[in-house]
């Protein structure tokens, strides 16, 4: 066991910038090591012992909300399958928005301990477009609502969006300015309640790296990450937007699939894997599934995938 550890976790430099050359990333793309230390404050490592497999909710979406399957099932699903853990959307919370009673979190948190799996998020779906500040002091009752949620359930993030629904004749930039302000409210309610923010990328205010750069240039990086997801970038190469935002990641949303520009194709899972043990980062990979298809076969295929890349 111990040389097997080994063998999935050394890789060096050295070895890094070869298996470069082979999946085909181009180096200018990545961010380099040397003294490099990460916006969250933790210093870079390139060996990672301790990357963990997570299942986000949303894959269950139907199921889940047809009422065919709770979030208990879904934490025995995830049990069996060998999950880490689990990231509980808010969604899936009987009378969301309204959040659960004390007694329904403490029993989901009790399950998911007895059963061996970490709840390594919760998330809300906020929108922080619109320029009246009354609708986006609602979106922020909301984000902190389910910030003590969080608390409750033992979850270091909640996961949020910038939003995409207003359609207002505002600038990006001017935007930008509110966003960051409702964001760094929300940080500072979460810091209070030992819970990260984990903006996510969701091809909607944020599209591109650059977005990704210049929203993260005004928010308290303290409190608040990227949760990077690798399914949200319609570009030429989306391994590289996906490196170059890696340093920010507090946590992941690795998907079946990919956009190149426009055009969806499989995940190369080993360039995922290269580029999150480049950037040095330790601790969840939450998976996703979408689209057609059955859920839980398509879930456990997508698991069996990582963890042998991981094991690799």
């Amino acid at each position: 066991m111990e040389n097997k550890m080994k063998k999935s976790t050394g890789i060096t430099r050295r070895t890094f910038a070869k298996s470069l050359a082979v999946t085909g990333i181009g180096s200018a793309g990545l961010p380099l090591l040397g003294n490099y230390v990460s916006p969250m404050g933790a210093p870079v490592k390139e060996n990672n012992e301790s990357l963990k497999i997570s299942l986000n909710a949303f894959s269950f979406d139907k199921p889940l909300r047809q009422g065919t399957m709770s979030i208990s099932d879904m934490l025995d699903y995830c049990a069996r399958v060998g999950f880490d853990g689990v990231d509980l959307t808010g969604y899936y919370f009987p009378g969301y928005p309204v959040v659960p009673s004390d007694d329904f979190i403490y029993e989901v948190k009790k399950k998911a301990y007895k059963l061996g799996l970490g709840i390594s998020g919760t998330g809300v779906r906020n929108d922080f477009t619109w320029s009246d500040p009354v609708k986006r002091a609602e979106e922020k009752k909301l984000v902190k609502e389910w910030i003590v949620v969080a608390s409750k359930l033992g979850a270091p993030i909640i996961r949020i969006f910038a939003g995409t629904l207003s359609k207002e004749a505002f600038t990006w930039n001017e935007r930008l300015k509110w966003i960051a302000e409702d964001i760094n409210e929300c940080a500072e309610f979460g810091k209070n309640h030992g819970v990260m923010i984990a903006l996510q990328n969701h091809s909607d205010f944020i599209k591109t790296a650059s977005d990704i750069e210049n929203v993260l240039k005004v928010v308290d990086k303290n409190w608040v990450g990227l949760l990077l997801d690798i399914g949200s970038f319609h570009t030429p190469d989306p391994y590289i937007d996906i490196a170059q935002s890696s340093k920010y990641a507090i946590s992941w949303q690795l998907k079946e699939k990919i956009f190149i520009n426009d055009t969806q194709v499989d995940t190369d899972y080993t360039k995922i894997i290269s580029i999150v043990r480049q950037c040095g980062y330790r601790g969840y990979l939450p998976l996703e599934t979408l689209g057609e298809g059955d859920p839980a076969a398509k879930i456990e295929a997508l698991f069996k995938k990582v963890r042998a890349v991981l094991n690799a």
